[in-house]
């Protein structure tokens, strides 16, 4: 049987759901993020990209590039919540459907075509979820998770693409190296010395090429440029929730060592969410006291895997539910209502520098293991003058 998938991504998803709250903001360039000095833009509208603004990029070189632009804090929960809203439209019509981020859905349509038409009933999908959400959607429909994600790509703002079977190659061809997923900053340069800026001079080259040049990782950007995915569609709810427990050798109530123990949980939990590309929307807490009463809390908030947005959420969950005063035998931390996303700078307090930090930090733990670098508060304390 023929697959059909389709990649919807929700246009400018974040400025988007501004403007439903705040009608002046149609048509005009809006920026998400802090006005701080070192803020981020966490998303952009389609006006002030076309000025050269981007995510990620410091907020003041933003509005100098830009300087009317309109700055809005942002709410998270609020577009957690419409994100929920799209997924669930999503889930009730198409049989296989797969949350990649808080604003793109892969969906597998394979074998409608013979009661349908996966073309016309995608569309009506794309036009049902702008009825009932009032949010700009584009699609793609191929035969594989690449050749329609980057379709979509084509014809963002709100536009509908079909790359028919067997044209998958032609219609690649022509696009620019940076369409392909995977191919990041260091990938682009390599391949622009050797002279290589369309897809369609990747086509024309060796599998053995590439690999010389790129390793493995040149293999499976040449197998996406001759539009070659056999990934499937992994299902939202086979999602699982990740955790970690302390059991303390003794007892206690010593807030600097309890502090200390949910600050290295989460970091480490944090690290496994961006590892896994993963992101958490529910928060559990733990307690167990000294007589093995348990308790438990749960906190619900904006998809995020940054260990210092959770770190904050979990300490405020600690102070609330620690009330009893007595001794602590053990304390665990639970994420849950998992997707798959890698890290976006949608975390409004984020700073550029916080933001490079983060991904340093993860990329030496990726190399030399997780041990290698830690946050100077989960440091060990220096051994007393005197002591041996």
């Amino acid at each position: 049987m023929e697959r059909s998938i389709v990649h919807c991504d929700l246009d400018s998803f974040f400025v988007s759901v501004e403007r439903l709250k705040n009608t002046a903001l149609k048509d005009k360039p809006v920026l998400i993020g802090s006005l701080s000095d070192r803020g981020v833009v966490s998303s952009c509208s389609y006006e002030a990209r076309k000025l050269g603004v981007h995510s990620a990029m410091p907020m003041r070189m933003a509005l100098r590039l830009c300087p009317e632009a309109i700055v809005v804090r942002g709410d998270h929960d609020e577009y957690s919540k419409y994100s929920q809203l799209v997924t669930d439209i999503i889930e009730e019509e198409a049989p296989l459907v797969e949350k990649a981020s808080i604003d793109e859905h892969y969906l597998d349509v394979s074998g409608m075509d013979r009661f349908f038409g996966c073309w016309k009933w995608t569309q009506e999908l794309r036009q049902r979820i702008i009825k009932d959400t009032g949010l700009p959607i584009s699609f793609g429909l191929s035969v594989n998770k690449t050749v329609s994600k980057i379709a979509t790509g084509q014809v963002k703002p709100s536009g509908e693409c079909l790359v028919k079977t067997g044209t998958e190659r032609a219609f690649l061809a022509p696009l620019s190296i940076r369409k392909i997923p995977m191919v990041g900053e260091k990938s682009y340069i390599q391949l622009r010395n050797m002279g290589i800026s369309k897809i369609g001079t990747i086509q024309q080259m060796e599998a053995f090429t590439m690999r010389r040049v790129l390793g493995e990782n040149g293999v499976t950007i040449w197998r996406k440029a001759n539009g070659l995915d056999g990934s499937l569609v992994i299902p939202f709810r086979e999602q699982k929730s990740m955790s970690k427990e302390t059991t303390f050798l003794q007892d206690t109530i010593d807030m600097e060592l309890l502090r200390k123990t949910l600050i290295a949980m989460v970091d480490s939990l944090a690290f496994d969410l961006r590892k896994e590309k993963k992101l958490t929307s529910c928060i559990t807490l733990k307690i167990r006291y000294s007589n093995f009463d348990t308790y438990t809390q749960q906190l619900s908030i904006g998809f995020t895997n940054s260990d210092r947005v959770i770190r904050e959420k979990v300490m405020a969950l600690f102070k609330k539910l620690y009330s009893k005063r007595m001794l602590i035998r053990l304390i665990g931390i639970k994420f849950s209502n998992l997707i798959y996303g890698n890290y976006q700078t949608d975390l409004f307090s984020d700073t550029a520098e916080e933001v490079s930090l983060l991904q340093y930090m993860d990329k030496m733990r990726l190399r030399y293991g997780e041990a290698c670098i830690m946050k100077g508060i989960l440091a060990p304390d220096p051994p007393k003058k005197g002591s041996i």
